[in-house]
């Protein structure tokens, strides 16, 4: 076989072992604590995780797009080089999203 089949298949079988992973230990861990008569109140889900999650994530790609306008305005505008201006704002940005939003959810979590 051709050395460019074999890395999607590599790539495809190392994302399922490790989803198989982590699935079956957590599966694992659960039948353990309620053998041991452990409160089933641990595996309920939170309700703002979910949100903290699409809020971290709505800002992350708002950063990346900060990011990409303000690149632009550099290279265009001041004359900056491109392969300076873009990489450089827009991992900044997406930097400021991530603490912004890691902000914001810590916020979230001390109000419940």
């Amino acid at each position: 076989m051709g050395e460019e089949v074999l890395i999607p298949i590599t790539f495809f079988a190392a994302l399922f072992g490790v989803f198989y992973l982590y699935i079956s230990s957590r599966n694992r861990e659960r039948l353990a604590l309620i053998e041991k008569g452990a409160d089933a109140s641990i595996f309920a889900r939170r309700g703002k995780s979910g949100s903290a999650i699409i809020l971290n994530l709505a800002l992350l790609l708002i950063g990346i797009g900060l990011g990409i306008f303000i690149a632009s305005l550099l290279h265009y505008g001041l004359g900056v080089d491109e392969e300076v201006a873009y990489p450089g704002t827009i991992f900044l940005m997406a930097g400021v999203g991530l603490f912004t939003g890691f902000t914001l959810t810590k916020k979230l979590h001390k109000e419940e």
